[in-house]
Formats: structure tokens, sequence, C-alpha cells
């Protein structure tokens, strides 16, 4: 390994004077990006001279560089800057592309995002010294040390020169096998749409796979240039099958989807639990409210009014969740395998489940008419739908019925079937009421209020897509809501009262570059953003309520959801900005999230309501748990979207030519990013087919702009598109817009931050997609 040179200053040395003299964010950034080697606290503290009483501060302030996602821990525990790689590391390289040039990643890579794609940049001196000594250059699937830097190509934002083969290490791909009739090879052709390259088969190594199936296949090292080859280590069947889709996303993202067999004998064993130690809640008629297709249903609902004297006009509310705690165990098969899940993943066709079926749909589903354990919080609020207090039980409860969103939402409308008739008058009205009280305490409150539709794919015969829609909304879905918050808020409050460790739901505020880049933008629609005051989700209402109804207002919608941050699992506190709350911890899904299963447990411990609670390990793990508990959600949201997106494009393959109207949804240098109206579905218009203009990105007003006409083409204009090609196997729609853009001011090469934008589309363009939107949390 080279040796490592001493750390550049970067405003680092200046002495930090005790009493809050604390480097800035910028500077620490800065000091993280220039200097390799072993970065942690100490190393930064002592390189900005911090001492005495600006320590606790100074760890703090780390802290929230590190929740934001900007600085993370890599494999040595030092710190590094999220999206950015040592001057030296070991990459492994994974193939060529079409131009030839070879391509790897980093071994190791700190934070969610995947990891970049880096360039091998050629090396004619040490080529000719390699040579010399016979030794062979490097290939697809070696594994090198490298010296890193930054390139100015979006495809490949580093280049590597390599210093030394370390070894050989080989990359798993999942992809489409070909073989012709009577060929000598087959053909491996890769699913993710970076990987712009096919690999070649030998008849040997394919395994049994036949023509058309989806395969998991390895590379194997080979000569330096040519076709790399690869070896098929599983067959998963036909590549058409519209249900292999979800299994390309779930082999993608690495999302576990087989218990073992100690897992699933681990909850086979569990049993019943009865009425012993627990309090009997079957006489109160508790409901459970989901969507039709619901997979699991793990909490129920009651409201009455409160027959306190004292608290005229108020309520009482119950919210009761399955109590998973009671089944699985600490350290058991089934918690070292939730664990390592973190969570459920949901497919339009499919769910990978967090726990087997044994617990998930049996014993912690809440059947009506079925006994069920049940962890429960009796809410006590006033006629403002402030809280007076809570309690929680550990009960056996049992569900009086199952009713959708919709039918819910007919019957309080007057129109009530069969199921909900009979429950209008002593069970809906009554959690209805309630609802509308504590719907008050949420306006007072004022969470963000972003309305974005959300598409439902509906899957028919045979697996294959049969419609896709605009979700239903309705105001029974915001009772759900509402309850549940309400819950996890007592939650994380009981929590901190017991002085039990959780995990927290944490939400931070918007970062300060992200506000200035958002009042930047803002501005140019003449709409202004107080940067200066401390930022409160009330700032963001009332720009979305300016431009309610307006042509401007989903595209500021959209602008306002990406300057947001991302929720995440953290056993420190900080609130939750989207919501508006200064305590929220996950209580209500202890089925499908791991983290409400760790506060059920803390709960049990913190109030002696068992033997099931937190266990000290478990404690002194919290940080990684939240971590990766934090990771794997991300994992999930990425692999729903993978697989939404080749649902769609499947659905979209028989009609290529077909027109469709959308918005600009994302704009880059290359192109456009079009969501079309009809289904959600995101395209890409390569820059080259925008006419014969030059185009600049002005990343402010985020448009291109033609340097001799004008023609302006900007984030939420309405446009109109041709379907020119759709990938089933990446996901990749191709456009081409027919209408839309305006007349703006020619773009000059003096304009502000105008880089000037390609010509030509990008490598794989045809493939491109959205970066994922971020969302405060939510219930589902």
């Amino acid at each position: 390994m080279a040796e490592r040179s001493k750390p550049k200053k970067s405003g680092a040395g200046k002495k930090s004077k005790p009493g809050g003299h604390l480097p800035s964010r910028e500077a620490i950034l800065e000091f993280i990006s220039e200097n390799g080697g072993k970065l942690g606290k100490r190393e930064i503290g002592r390189a900005f001279g911090i001492k005495g009483d600006d320590r606790l501060p100074f760890k703090k302030l780390l802290k929230e560089l590190k929740d934001e996602g900007l600085i993370a821990k890599d494999e040595t525990k030092s710190l590094r800057r999220v999206g950015e790689l040592p001057p030296v590391t070991i990459i492994e390289i994974t193939h060529t592309d079409t131009d030839g040039d070879l391509i790897a990643r980093p071994v190791s890579w700190p934070g969610e995002t995947p990891a970049p794609l880096i360039v091998i940049a050629p090396d004619t001196k040490r080529r000719a010294k390699r040579e010399t000594f016979d030794e062979p250059p490097a290939g697809v699937g070696d594994r090198v040390l490298a010296r890193i830097e930054k390139s100015d190509d979006e495809t490949y934002p580093f280049e590597a020169r390599v210093i030394r083969r370390v070894g050989k290490g080989a990359e798993r791909i999942l992809g489409l096998f070909r073989r012709a009739k009577g060929a000598k090879v087959a053909r491996l052709i890769p699913v993710d749409k970076k990987i712009r390259v096919e690999f070649e088969i030998g008849l040997d190594d394919t395994n049994g796979a036949e023509d058309g199936s989806l395969v998991l296949a390895e590379t194997i090292p080979g000569k330096r240039y040519g076709i790399p080859r690869a070896r098929v280590r599983e067959a998963f069947g036909d590549g058409d099958d519209p249900r292999s889709i979800s299994l390309i996303a779930i082999h993608t993202h690495g999302i576990p989807d087989a218990f073992p067999d100690g897992v699933i004998a681990d909850a086979e064993a569990a049993s019943h639990q009865g009425l012993k130690g627990r309090t009997d809640l079957r006489d109160i008629p508790l409901i459970t409210i989901d969507p039709p297709d619901a997979r699991d249903h793990d909490d129920a609902v009651w409201a009455a009014p409160d027959d306190n004297p004292k608290n005229e006009g108020g309520i009482v509310a119950i919210v009761a969740i399955a109590d998973v705690a009671a089944y699985v165990r600490p350290g058991s098969p089934m918690d070292r395998e939730a664990r390592k899940r973190g969570n459920s993943t949901y497919f339009p066709d499919r769910v990978v489940p967090m726990l087997p079926e044994r617990i998930s749909n049996n014993l912690c589903s809440l059947v009506d008419g079925e006994d069920r354990a049940c962890f429960a919080v009796r809410m006590v609020f006033d006629r403002n739908g402030q809280k007076r207090g809570h309690e929680f039980i550990r009960g056996l409860m049992r569900s009086a019925a199952s009713f959708s969103y919709k039918q819910v939402q007919q019957a309080i409308d007057g129109s009530p079937d069969d199921a909900t008739g009979p429950l209008l008058e002593p069970v809906l009205k009554p959690l209805w009421a309630a609802y509308r009280i504590l719907a008050k305490a949420r306006e007072a409150r004022g969470p963000l209020d972003l309305d974005l539709p959300e598409y439902k794919i509906d899957i028919g015969a045979e697996g294959r897509v049969a419609s896709i829609r605009i979700g239903e909304k309705h105001e029974s879905m915001k009772l759900i809501e509402e309850f549940m918050i309400q819950a996890n808020v007592c939650a994380a409050e009981t929590a901190e009262a017991k002085h039990r460790p959780v995990v927290y739901r944490i939400h931070d505020a918007p970062t300060r570059e992200k506000l200035m880049a958002l009042a930047e933008f803002l501005a140019t629609l003449n709409l202004s953003f107080a940067k200066g005051e401390t930022v409160r989700p009330a700032n963001f209402n009332r720009i979305l309520k300016a431009v309610d109804g307006t042509e401007h207002d989903r595209m500021v919608s959209d602008v306002i959801l990406r300057s947001q941050a991302q929720a995440v699992y953290s056993p420190d506190n900080i609130g939750h900005f989207g919501l508006n709350l200064r305590r929220y911890a996950h209580f209500t899904s202890p089925i499908r999230r791991y983290a409400d299963l760790i506060v059920h447990r803390a709960l049990i411990a913190g109030m002696g309501l068992g033997k099931d609670g937190q266990t000290d390990d478990e404690t002194a793990g919290l940080g990684e748990i939240a971590e990766h508990i934090s990771m794997t959600e991300r994992r999930s949201m990425l692999a729903e979207r993978d697989s939404k997106d080749r649902f769609i494009a499947a659905f979209l393959e028989a009609r290529i030519g077909a027109e469709f109207r959308g918005r600009v949804a994302g704009v880059t240098r290359f192109g456009l990013f079009v969501k079309l109206d009809e289904t959600g579905a995101d395209g890409f218009v390569p820059i080259s087919t925008l006419g014969g203009d030059f185009f600049h990105h002005d990343e402010i007003l985020h448009a291109l702009i033609g340097e001799r006409t004008g023609l302006t083409y900007r984030l939420g204009d309405a446009v109109l598109v041709r379907l020119e090609e759709a990938v089933p196997i990446t996901g990749g729609l191709r456009l081409a817009l027919l209408e839309g853009g305006s007349e703006g001011k020619p773009a000059g090469k003096g304009d502000r931050r105008r880089p000037p934008a390609r010509r030509g589309p990008p490598r794989g363009a045809s493939g491109g997609k959205q970066p994922p939107s971020r969302k405060p949390g939510s219930r589902r």
C-alpha cells in the first residue's frame, strides 16, 4: 500500500477557541474531500484545533453532516464525503463499455446510493513496463489498486490509473441468456442499463439455461480486449415471463427472498398467545381499514366520546397493533433474519416479507372474528385535538370487521353496504367524529402538505399488467394516517419518559444549499422564499398554496419535494421536520418494519410488560441497527421503483408509436425526462432529437434553453411525446418530443451556471431514468 501523506490543511489549522469557534460545515467537507487515508473524528478535530468546550458541539456538527447524508463511514471506519472516493483505493473491473474502455466499481462504497462507475485511463508508460516483464495487463474480473481522479463525464464521474493488480473478483450479473441455434457460444444481456456490453458464455458454462432464460451469472477473468466472459450460476426461467420482473429487482438489489430452514422452523413452532397476562379488549369493536389488496392487517382502530365530565367534547381513541414481539424474540432465528431484511418489500405482483407467512399472515394478522395478541395505546384528546394523556396495554383483541378505505368512505358519505351498514352508527361515525377533532390539531400543527399523485399497477392474468391508473384518494386514508401518527408520537414520548433508547424516525430540515437553490428557482416565478429565517413546513405550504391551481403547481411541488431531506432511523432524536413533530418513532407496523419491533421491545422493557422486551445487546447496537434498516428501506424503495418501471415498459411495449401527454419531470444536459400523464412512466427525450439548435442547461431554472432561438424546455412544462422504444428488461422508455416548450431569451455563453449541453444523447439514453424522489416518512 502506498505510504499515506500528511493531511492537507484546507482551512484547518486555524485554532478554534473554546466557546463556539467551530469550523464551518463547508470547511469540514472540503478538508475531508482533500485528504485520503484514515480520517476519524479525532484526526479532523486535531486539524481544526478542537479543544475543551468545543468538543461536544464539534461532535454534534459531524453527526449532523452524517445524518444529512453528506459524510459516511467506509469499511475502515474512516469518514468520507458521500459520493466521493479516496485518492487511492481498490476497485474491481467489471466490464468493458461499447468503446472498449475498461469499467470498474469501488470494492467498498459507503452510503445507500449505487456505487459510481469508474473508467480506467490508459497508461502507456506502465503498459510498456509490464510487457517488458511479461506481466499481463489488468482485465475484466481483476481487482486493482488505483489512483482516483474526478472526471467531467456524467456517465463515468471518476477516472482511475492502475497502480497494481491485487487479486481477482467476480461480478455477479443478472441478465437475459441468449443462444442462437447451432451457435458455439451463448450471450448474456445484462438487465442493468449501466452495463452497456454483452458477455460471452461458453457452452460448458450455461448451467442448463435455455434461450430466453433470466439467469444470474458471474464474470470470468479474460483478456483485456474483446468480449468479456461469464458463467451462469442460476437460471430463473423464461425472461419474457412477466413474473420475472420482480425477480430482476430482487436480485439486482440483493434483497433476501428465501427464508432459511431454521427461520421457518422457528416460525412454525410459534403458537397463539392467550389471555394470560393480557388485558381483555375483545369487547371493544376495533376494526381494520386497509387498501383492498392489503397483504396483512397489523393495525386496528376504535374511538368514542370521552365520558369524563372534565373533558367535555373530548374523545378516547385506541390504536391496537399486532404483538409481533410476543412471537419474535431477541436473538432468535426469526429476529436475526428480520433484522437482516429490515423491512418487507412490496412489488406489484408479490411481496418479499420481513417475517415468515406463519407470523405475518396468520398469528400477527388481525383477522376479523379471531382472537389476536396486540399491543395497544389508549389515547385521550380534548375537543381541540390536544392530547391529555395515553397508556400502553398488552392485550387480546378480536377485530369486529376488516374494511377497505373505499368501503368506509362510501359509508360515511351515505352509501353503506351490507358489511359497513351495521357498524355505521356504533363504530364508524364515532371514529369519523374523532378524526375531525384530530384534524383540527393537525391543521394547527401545520405539517408539510405535499399532495402528489400515486400510480397503481393492476396485475391481471398470467402476471401481466391489466391497467395502470392514478390511485384513489379517500379521506378515510387520512383518518388512519392521523391515528397512526398519534400512536407513533405516544411511543416516542413513553420510551423517552421511561429512559429506554429506541430508534426514532427522524426527518431533518432541508440543507442550506437546497434552500438557496429553491429560493433562486422560486424567484424566477416571482415567488419569494425567506432564506434567512428558521425554515418550517409552513414556509413551504405557503408557496404550495400560492401556486395551487396554476400552471406551475406540479412543477413547484416537485421542486419542493426534491429539496427535502431523506427520512431515516436514528437512536438520536432531532424530530420530524415534515410532520412538524418533536418526537416520533415508528410503532404501528412491526410485521413489516424492524424499527417498529425495536420500539415495541423498548416499551415492553420500560413498562415491565413482559420478559420479551429490549435486551442489553440490542440497546448497545442501536446505532448500527438504525444505519442498517435505513439502508434496507432505501434498498426496497429503489427495488420497488425499478420493478414498476419494468412492468410499465412491458405494458407499453405494444404501444410503440403512440402519442402521450406528459410533463417534463427532469432536466439534464443530456435531455429531458418526461412523466406520462396516463401511466406515470418516466421516459427520456435525448437532446439530439430536440432540433438543430444548441441547448444550454440552466440549473437554476431547471431548463434547457436554445442558444439561437431561445426555445425553452422547463421542469413542469406540458408536452406531447411519441413512444419510440420500450425495453422491459431494463424498464427504459425513449420518447420523441412532438409539442411543448416555450419562447424565451436565447442562452448566451456568459450566462450564469449554464454549461453547454451536449448535442448528442448520453450513452444508453434509451434506458435513462430520473433519480428516485425523496419523501418524508409516511405510513405506507
